[in-house]
């Protein structure tokens, strides 16, 4: 099979790229722009393109398809002949499926938690070594490569994203997986430059639920009150699964879990309730596949978390410090208190940057209300710059602090402003949160933590 990526540097698309080749296909590609880590893996898999930018010689009647990348425009010069020479296009969830479409299909889908629930499930199928194709937005320890295709796994697990397919097809590529096993972990409005409103946000997770195989079974989280009222419609014909958040206690800063007997005691290395509802659904997942609860959590106990998911960064004997992909107000509100719950006699400093577009967008920042309100110290940063490179409207540090709902909110738009201030802060207890998306305008977290913890 021959197969050319248009927009191989993406994130998603240089890992679907290295795992064709890695099943024997001939894979070329093209970008106008490739950076790391992307670069180094495709050069040392052999299929980094030998020139950047668009190149009409790559497009030829010898491909089997064309994978098409978001970062590719409609105009795209490449797209635009292979679209006259009539080849086969796909998006790359589309040749996802094509890739998956005899396999069981376990998909995990949501507006937060789906990184991480991905995770859990391919960190325990790992841990007792059950085969499995996947496809997962992060990159775990113990990955080198964040898509597997192969012949022979019965079984695919993939993240299912709600954003859009590709310049030409505007479906959520979640639409098009059509899972027999799927999760939805909670819905909270997000991605608001191509879903405007919540009601057309939320009709994106009910097409999703009827796009299920027949006879599919789908777990929900039933502490979201969005969930529960969307899947209460009679034409979403599948077996509907709740989970919550299970038995726990939290002892000396550690989270464990207690088996359904009560007999067992697992120690995690993650925190939160969020967390633990994520677990909660990943377990039933793996129990569909066949582990039973005891394997499940004898795996569990080594997971350490998805990168950015609340990820340690450093701890001392009284300091820790946390990054966070966090961006969006459930999220940020989620991590808070995880963070709040955890470290009860902490001083709390919670750092977050507005770095999406929603997040940027004056009329979205009113969703932020009350998400920063766990921390003893709550900092909000943004870059300016950012606002006019998006063409949006700019915000003020009144508007900020309004949105989130406090005077006592600091508003940060220097990078260095903001490390001077969190290195003045002496308590006898500290616990840093650093949530984004970006990285605060080229903050290294390591660099910083040694400072701060």
């Amino acid at each position: 099979m021959k197969v050319h990526f248009i927009a191989i540097g993406g994130s998603a698309m240089h890992n679907l790229a290295i795992a064709l080749r890695r099943k024997g296909f001939e894979v070329t590609g093209s970008d106008d722009e490739i950076f790391e880590p992307s670069k180094g893996r495709l050069e040392r898999e052999g299929i980094l393109p030998d020139t950047i930018g668009w190149n009409l010689d790559r497009i030829h009647e010898d491909l089997d398809a064309i994978v098409l990348g978001m970062h590719a425009k409609e105009d795209n010069p490449e797209l635009l002949k292979a679209q006259e020479m009539g080849l086969k296009i796909f998006s790359y969830p589309e040749y996802l499926y094509e890739q998956a479409k005899d396999k069981l299909r376990v998909v995990i889908g949501g507006s937060h938690g789906k990184t991480s629930i991905t995770a859990m499930i391919l960190h325990v199928l790992k841990y007792h070594a059950i085969d499995c194709d996947y496809m997962v937005g992060a990159q775990l320890d113990g990955f080198d490569c964040m898509v597997k295709l192969s012949e022979e796994a019965k079984v695919t697990i993939f993240e299912g994203d709600e954003y859009l397919s590709s310049p030409i097809d505007r479906r959520p590529k979640f639409h098009l997986y059509h899972p027999d096993i799927a999760i939805l972990s909670g819905i909270a409005w997000d991605h608001i430059n191509v879903f405007p409103t919540f009601e057309i946000y939320l009709e994106q997770f009910k097409i999703f639920a009827k796009e299920m195989s027949a006879g599919g079974t789908l777990f929900y989280c039933d502490q979201d009150s969005n969930l529960k009222t969307l899947l209460a419609d009679d034409d979403i014909h599948v077996e509907k699964v709740p989970y919550s958040i299970p038995k726990h206690y939290i002892e000396d800063g550690v989270t464990a879990l207690i088996s359904d007997d009560g007999a067992e005691k697992t120690q995690l290395k993650i925190f939160g309730k969020h967390n633990l509802m994520n677990l909660e659904g990943a377990r039933l997942v793996c129990d569909k596949l066949g582990l039973g609860e005891g394997e499940f959590l004898k795996a569990i106990a080594s997971f350490k978390g998805a990168s950015n998911r609340l990820e340690e960064v450093k701890r001392s004997a009284n300091k820790v410090m946390f990054k966070d992909f966090a961006h969006s107000p459930s999220k940020v509100g989620a991590t808070v208190a995880a963070v709040r719950e955890q470290f009860l006699n902490f001083h709390l400093i919670a750092c977050l940057e507005l770095h999406t577009f929603s997040s940027l967008n004056e009329e979205f920042l009113l969703e932020y209300l009350g998400t920063l309100e766990k921390a003893d110290e709550a900092i909000v940063y943004f870059n300016p710059h950012t606002l006019e490179h998006k063409k949006l409207v700019p915000i003020t540090e009144l508007q900020i602090k309004e949105a989130f709902g406090g005077n006592n909110i600091k508003v940060y738009t220097r990078s260095m402003d903001l490390i001077e201030y969190l290195k003045s802060l002496e308590h006898n207890n500290q616990a840093f949160l650093m949530m984004t998306s970006g990285n605060f305008d080229g903050i290294d977290f390591n660099d910083l933590a040694l400072e701060l913890v």
